[in-house]
Parts: C-alpha cells; structure tokens; sequence
C-alpha cells in the first residue's frame, strides 16, 4: 500500500508564525510534478510538536484538497498520551487520507507491553491503515522488532517507519513481521541500502528539496538497480547528512527558501534559525546535488 519516496513534508509558515496555506498548496502541488509518491502531513518534519490541533487537522485537509488521490496522504498522529492521539485519529479519520503515521509516544518510555497497548487503542479508533513510526532519537524508547511483529497481526497497523539507521534491524523485521506488511526506512542516509536489501521504500526529509532524485533512487533501487541507485543518491548523500546539521526541519526550511520554494523559513519556538555555519553546509550539499 505505501512505498517508493513518500515526502516528510515541511509544513510552510509565514513571517509571523501562521501557518502558510498557499505556500503549502504551493508545495504539494510542486510535489505532484515532481513524482513523489506520498505526503507524509504534520509528522516530526511538519512540526507537529508545535501546531494547534485545529492547525493540525487544516493542514491535513489542505494536502487532501490538493492531492486528490494523485499521490497518498499519511497524516501523522502521534503523541505521549494515548487518549488524546485517539482523540486526533478520530478527529483526522474525517478526512479522505490514505492512513496514519503513528510515532511511539515520546518522553513517557513506555515499556514494550505498554507500546503495545497504546497502537491497539490507537487501531481501533479507526479502519484506516496505520504506519507505526520507530524513531528512538526522539522519543527516548525504541519499539523492537517482536514488538512490532505482534503490532503487524492487527488487520489495520499495515506499515513501520523504521528509523534507526541499522541496516540489521532491517533484516529482524523482515524474519519477524506479518507477510505483506510493509518496511518503510526513516533515515534518508541508509534508505538506499533498506531498499536494496528488501525494504519498500522512504519516508523522507531529502525529498522535500529534492524530489525528482529521491523518486528517481527509489525506482531503481525497487527495481534491484544498485548502480542505478548509487549513482542517483551519490548525488544528494551531502544532503542527508547537512539537513540534519541541526534540528529537522530547521536545514529543510532553510533550503526551501534558498531554492525559492518558500518566501521565509520561519519556526516555531523551541526552534530557531539555521545558523551560519548550517547555511554553509546545506549551501554546498545543495550545489554538489545541481540544485543550484
């Protein structure tokens, strides 16, 4: 159901904080021309830390109105406390979106039992498919690979968003998991070796400054084209590291304006703008990749 380049889209603010509408319109329309193949709304790359829920939601809406069924739309939905990610789902299943992007709640380390009880609640608040999102870095508590292969029984949990960077956790997943259930990578760095090495795809931050490329590597990594996808993600591997110089999104808004695709790149507090020697970085991976 999910797989290829699906984008952790940026979500596009104005000077004063508000939340850019037609820059994001502006945005997933560019990404339609482009070949992505998903939209990933309101995950860690869309400030979903940040956003009111009425924000939330009008983003997801906004990306819906646009894509109209030309490429999927995963919302993201995660959250520390149960009851309230619940109280999102429903609020999101509303809306015509291809499935949930759900994170394992942050801060609170739940134990493995605990991961579990949360994405049972969580599925059953919606028919919709749900993608579990392992991202550790963040959320302080890593969801293993048996965990997960209990979690991919459940009819509607039909996808992870493995984020951990380690290629043998890949191969972990795929002994252990339900057939069918897709293994998706979250680390733009590894994402090419995941899919040579049986993953399905990337949902990914690169592909928010340069699509066409990640499309382009996922279709020749899929095909089992190794060559192919080397040599298309030689060309942006400068970028996957310098957009996370610091705190993702900072370096992907920044190179968005740098390219012209947005007027400012404006975040919200606790984040603050990318500092020079971060320009620096992102400015020379973005002209090493011939974006400018």
């Amino acid at each position: 159901m999910f797989s290829g380049s699906i984008v952790a889209l940026v979500t596009p603010m104005t000077v004063d904080g508000a939340v850019d509408f037609d820059a994001l319109k502006a945005l997933v329309q560019w990404h339609i021309e482009q070949g992505t193949q998903g939209i990933c709304a309101v995950g860690t790359t869309g400030e979903s830390a940040t956003l009111e829920t009425d924000e939330h939601i009008a983003v997801v809406k906004t990306v819906c109105d646009l894509a109209q069924g030309r490429l999927k739309v995963i919302a993201g939905n995660g959250g520390s406390a149960t009851h309230k990610v619940v109280a999102l789902t429903k609020a999101l299943d509303a809306l015509p979106i291809d499935g949930f992007l759900t994170a394992t709640p942050a801060y609170n380390k739940p134990t493995q039992q605990g991961l579990i009880a949360h994405f049972k609640a969580v599925a059953a608040a919606t028919d919709k498919p749900i993608v579990l999102y392992n991202v550790p870095g963040r959320t302080a508590v890593d969801m293993k690979p048996q965990t997960v292969a209990v979690l991919s029984e459940l009819p509607n949990i039909v996808a992870i968003k493995e984020a951990t960077g380690d290629l043998a956790r890949l191969a972990d997943l795929q002994a252990q998991v339900a057939p069918g259930f897709a293994l998706l990578s979250g680390d733009d760095a590894t994402c090419r070796a995941f899919m040579l090495a049986g993953g399905h795809g990337i949902i990914s931050v690169t592909a928010n400054v340069a699509p066409k490329a990640m499309r382009q590597m996922c279709d020749k990594a899929l095909a089992g084209d190794g060559q192919g996808a080397l040599a298309i993600d030689s060309l942006v591997q400068g970028l996957h590291r310098s957009l996370f110089v610091e705190a993702n999104p900072t370096p992907a808004k920044w190179a968005l304006k740098r390219l012209g695709l947005l007027a400012t790149d404006t975040l919200r507090l606790p984040l603050v703008p990318l500092t020079e020697a971060g320009q620096a970085s992102v400015e020379a991976d973005l002209k090493n990749a011939g974006l400018i």
